[in-house]
């Protein structure tokens, strides 16, 4: 996997800030971007693409949690892209700045957000350490409610391992989300929001999830502000390999 820094997929991008007076060109990083680079472990699209692939989505509402448990979505962090690194330590590589490493070129031991894409803050990362997450862009139990409870294991555990749908982050603002969608939960940084809400929509639209009509509108909302804002593409295939299982 290429290295990417700084919480980023690219290393100088547009990001569309949200003010009343829409998307504005800043410099800037960040997985979802609009920038003319790498996006979450994908490449950025067309113009406009984020906009119109929110409004493409499919609206239904919400499928009962019962049945969700992590284990349905695979074994955490599993090398489904077969680097002989697992799937976090990839993640930490792509988005940490200054890394370093413990027992060869795969376990990160130390590593820097400098700016970390859902606070602003710059974080420091140890291994032992919970200062940083690897977010789930979709979380894992808003997918199982929206569409991967009917799915099979190897497109479960294909998401949960998707760069596409990953991102390191603050752990303290990351886990004020908990499974949160769009329309309950959008990142403190205002100038990352859009960034953020295209990663979700081209996460939803990459698995075929649906959205609830709340979470369709807020998705909207946030994208008629930054209306070039491009949709991230790539990560990995839909479905993992088949040596790996679920619970």
């Amino acid at each position: 996997m290429r290295r990417l820094r700084g919480g980023a997929a690219a290393a100088v991008v547009l990001i569309c800030a949200v003010t009343a007076t829409g998307c504005k060109q800043t410099t800037g990083s960040g997985a979802g971007s609009s920038g003319a680079g790498a996006t979450a472990g994908g490449s950025a699209a067309t113009g406009g693409a984020a906009l119109a692939a929110a409004e493409s989505l499919t609206v239904k509402g919400r499928a009962p949690k019962t049945g969700y448990a992590r284990d349905r979505f695979g074994t955490a962090w599993a090398d489904t892209d077969s680097n002989s690194c697992d799937t976090r330590d990839d993640i930490l590589k792509r988005d940490l700045a200054e890394v370093k490493f413990t027992g060869g070129t795969c376990k990160v031991s130390y590593g820097v957000l400098e700016s970390d894409p859902y606070s602003g803050k710059h974080v420091t990362y140890r291994r032992g350490s919970s200062k940083v997450d690897i977010d789930h862009v979709v979380a894992l139990s808003d997918a199982w409610q929206k569409g991967a409870k009917y799915w099979d294991a190897g497109k479960r555990i294909a998401l949960a391992n998707d760069p596409l749908n990953l991102l390191a982050v603050d752990a303290s603002t990351n886990r004020s989300k908990g499974d949160g969608d769009t329309a309950t939960w959008l990142p403190p940084n205002k100038a990352y929001r859009c960034t953020y809400v295209a990663a979700q929509v081209a996460v939803k639209k990459k698995y075929e999830l649906w959205v609830s009509a709340a979470e369709k509108s807020a998705m909207e909302t946030v994208l008629k502000t930054c209306p070039a804002q491009k949709l991230p593409t790539g990560g990995n295939p839909t479905k993992a390999p088949g040596r790996f299982h679920a619970g």
